[in-house]
């Protein structure tokens, strides 16, 4: 009895590495004429990593063939196959329907085609079993195991910035970690229900969007690619402060990319989590503020302040001078009570005495019910030039 199990993958085109010199370099045209003699070469575009011939894959493909051969002298009764693949977390049959015939003459195979996308990385064991029974009535079974690794394709790493506005800055850094060049046809983020995204990965040029990548979206080996997306919190959930600080779950990136041959390839990163940034009870934001401002000038902000506690708050603002920050109003007024998950918007005048990039600091609000000082300091930055220059 003859098993055997044979790969089916697609094979690879053939890429040549182009060296080439000048001229009047020291080997002269001798580089150039060896790729012109190279057969692997596309005649005209040496030096375009171009092949006109195909490389056999060198590791286990997803796509297998095996067959049974009997190497009998009289014919094999009720002949039944089957495969099944084993990996860490389950095993599954990839027969759809058991191979069985009523007899199998000497020098007669069985074939039996699989096509099965692997969804996990690891150890997978192909199992492969036979079941037959003799002239003489008796049963015979015998199985085989086919061990091989499963690798990662590609290499995602994510960070998160969290923005002061409740929005949400996703960098995903994808890394080509195969042998062979990659075709990016597609990288989206699918948010989670409370956020809508904005994809920061193309340009404005001349009217038309075009890719911050180019034209060409290929991902060669070992390279990286960085991928940036914004998530701003639906209008129905931005109002709930109290909702929004408690999120974790962002969404999850959705990869498909092309290989040499045009076989593709998806990859679904599970829910992407991030750290819930820490507001405490009372959060302080900027809503405006401008970027350049004349030197002695007053110039207004707005602030919003939100109350993420559980209580009412009654709060008292007080403002403080800093060496090159000056408050203009009064300090120490009420604010009112504030509810638990409520803002209010506040604006306020100030004016700076030294020029540069000075930070706007120096607030303090106070919970008369507690009698707890909220301070508030590094707020924001703004550049301050003198009116002549402005001008």
């Amino acid at each position: 009895l003859i098993f055997a199990v044979m790969r089916l993958t697609k094979p690879t085109l053939f890429t040549n590495i182009p060296v080439t010199c000048e001229e009047r370099d020291l080997p002269g045209n001798l580089f150039n004429q060896l790729m012109k003699d190279d057969p692997s070469t596309v005649k005209g575009a040496e030096t375009l990593m171009l092949g006109e011939m195909l490389t056999l894959p060198q590791n286990f493909g997803f796509s297998k063939l095996y067959g049974k051969g009997l190497d009998y002298l009289y014919v094999l009764q009720l002949v039944f196959s089957f495969a099944d693949l084993q990996t860490s977390s389950q095993r599954l049959n990839l027969s759809a329907s058991s191979a069985a015939v009523a007899e199998l003459k000497p020098d007669c195979c069985i074939d039996d085609v699989i096509h099965h996308e692997v969804k996990e990385i690891g150890t997978h064991i192909l199992v492969c079993a036979v079941s037959y029974t003799t002239q003489t009535g008796e049963k015979m079974y015998f199985r085989k195991f086919f061990k091989f690794q499963v690798l990662k394709p590609l290499d995602v790493k994510t960070k998160f910035y969290n923005a002061e506005t409740d929005e949400v800055f996703l960098e995903a850094q994808i890394q080509n970690i195969t042998t062979s060049p990659m075709f990016m046809e597609k990288v989206s983020l699918e948010p989670s229900m409370m956020y809508n995204v904005a994809e920061l990965n193309t340009v404005d040029t001349a009217g038309e969007s075009e890719s911050t990548f180019g034209t060409r979206t290929y991902l060669q080996p070992m390279d990286t690619r960085q991928y940036l997306y914004c998530l701003k919190p639906k209008q129905e959930f931005a109002e709930k402060a109290g909702v929004i600080k408690g999120v974790t779950v962002i969404g999850k990136l959705d990869i498909v990319w092309k290989t040499n041959l045009g076989e593709r390839g998806r990859l679904q990163t599970s829910q992407l989590q991030r750290m819930a940034p820490g507001y405490g009870d009372v959060r302080l934001s900027l809503e405006t503020i401008p970027d350049t401002v004349n030197l002695e000038e007053p110039f207004d902000i707005t602030c919003k302040i939100t109350n993420c506690s559980e209580r009412t708050m009654d709060l008292v603002l007080e403002m403080c001078n800093t060496n090159s920050i000056h408050w203009c109003g009064v300090s120490g007024r009420q604010l009112g009570k504030l509810h638990p998950s409520s803002s209010l918007h506040l604006a306020l005048t100030l004016l700076s005495s030294v020029q540069g990039l000075q930070s706007v600091s120096g607030l303090r609000l106070t919970d008369t019910f507690l009698k707890r000082t909220y301070e508030y300091d590094d707020i924001a930055q703004v550049c301050v030039v003198s009116s002549e220059i402005k001008q």
